[in-house]
């Protein structure tokens, strides 16, 4: 059976934890942040967790993450 691929867009984006968990960065921090109050940038540059229901679609695109 030939090797599967890494999805290498998925794989520049999303790390893995120790235990095993997706992290990702969060959407909406790029360019017109003029309006956004600092409150809500400091919580956009956080990283977090992907989802549990996004997960399997993540496996499959990382299956050696």
């Amino acid at each position: 059976m030939p090797k599967m691929k890494t999805n290498r867009s998925a794989a520049k984006r999303i790390k893995f934890n120790g235990k095993g968990k997706a992290i990702r960065r969060k959407a909406n921090l790029r360019h017109i942040n003029s309006y956004m109050s600092r409150k809500r940038k400091r919580r956009l540059k956080t990283d977090t967790i992907v989802k549990k229901t996004e997960m399997k679609r993540v496996r499959k695109m990382l299956p050696y993450g």
